[in-house]
């Protein structure tokens, strides 16, 4: 409701008898999720009302978000937010918008970054909500209340005299950011009251951080990823479904630490992998390179690992191998 009011007024705004507005076509979209019922039916007509008054074209997308749940193994938040970004994607390409701005605001950003801590999340969790997303096509989602706090939007509205609808799920304790919003948060405020700044902050560092590496990786991974495996008499015997990449254990060990974890997740992900912190350690420590009290089975300079995700890591006296298991 903010934003759209905001957008409303910013595209409208006169100065000195001049339109000096934002100047774009101005729409809204309403995914209906499927979730809540009459609830639902309700906040579909609310946002209905309000665009029939502001004269802002509306596209309203029905959704079942427990069926794709279901259907791709999601919770219900992965499989609502899959679901709004794949009809944001659709509206993009069908040529109905070019830019989806969302109404994230500051206390979202604390919510999600101390989410990611909480589940262990590596500097690309802990970058939080970004500031803009490209959704390709030349689609973007931006974010322009991201240095706004809920509080301060609800004193916007009030202030415009606009009532706004709650997510009456918004308050189950069943969620995990319920319980973060309105039980984690308020009781670190008191240690902290900008800790919603502050966490902002984290992730900020994080996103440039992990611009930094993105690059990085871009130029040293052509240089270290070998395709397949070795074979006698020179060459490489590569897999047809690129399901197998190695990386020189020597190269591994002359590189800095920050670097040697970046390689080998960035390996792991080049053939649909993914390792967590314990893994990474392990599969370092299958190379006799990583922390102390980090163990790995090695015979002689070999060994192997299987990490889940049909993912398996082997060392041979001069290689480690990352490879994709065959599922039966």
């Amino acid at each position: 409701m903010a934003l759209l009011l905001a957008m409303h007024a910013a595209n409208h705004e006169e100065r000195n008898g001049r339109a000096v507005g934002l100047g774009v076509g101005l729409s809204a979209v309403h995914v209906h999720h499927g979730i809540r019922g009459a609830e639902a039916d309700g906040d579909a007509a609310f946002v209905r009302e309000l665009c029939e008054r502001l004269g802002v074209p509306l596209f309203v997308r029905n959704a079942d978000v427990p069926a794709h749940a279901a259907r791709h193994g999601e919770t219900l938040e992965e499989a609502a937010r899959n679901v709004r970004y794949a009809i944001f994607r659709e509206l993009v390409a069908g040529g109905q918008a070019e830019t989806i701005a969302t109404a994230h605001t500051l206390s979202d950003q604390a919510e999600t970054v101390l989410m990611k801590l909480l589940r262990g999340a590596w500097t690309e969790g802990i970058s939080g909500i970004y500031p803009m997303l490209e959704l390709g096509r030349g689609g973007r989602v931006v974010r322009p209340l991201l240095g706004v706090t809920r509080a301060e939007v609800e004193a916007f509205l009030r202030a415009e005299q606009q009532t706004w609808r709650e997510d009456a799920s918004n308050a189950d304790s069943a969620y995990t950011r319920n319980r973060v919003r309105h039980e984690l948060l308020p009781a670190l405020r008191v240690e902290n009251p900008r800790l919603d700044t502050m966490l902002a902050n984290l992730a900020e560092v994080a996103r440039a951080e992990e611009q930094h590496w993105q690059r990085e990786l871009a130029r040293i991974l052509p240089q270290v990823l070998l395709p397949g495996k070795p074979v006698r008499g020179g060459g490489r015997a590569v897999d047809a479904n690129g399901a197998c990449v190695a990386i020189e254990v020597e190269r591994l060990r002359e590189m800095s630490v920050a670097l040697r974890r970046r390689v080998v997740r960035a390996a792991a992900e080049s053939i649909g992998g993914s390792l967590n912190f314990a893994a990474t350690e392990s599969v370092l420590a299958l190379c006799n390179i990583g922390n102390k009290g980090v163990t790995a089975p090695r015979q002689g300079g070999k060994g192997a690992l299987h990490l889940g995700g049909g993912l398996r890591a082997e060392r041979s006296v001069r290689e480690l191998r990352l490879s994709r298991e065959e599922t039966p």
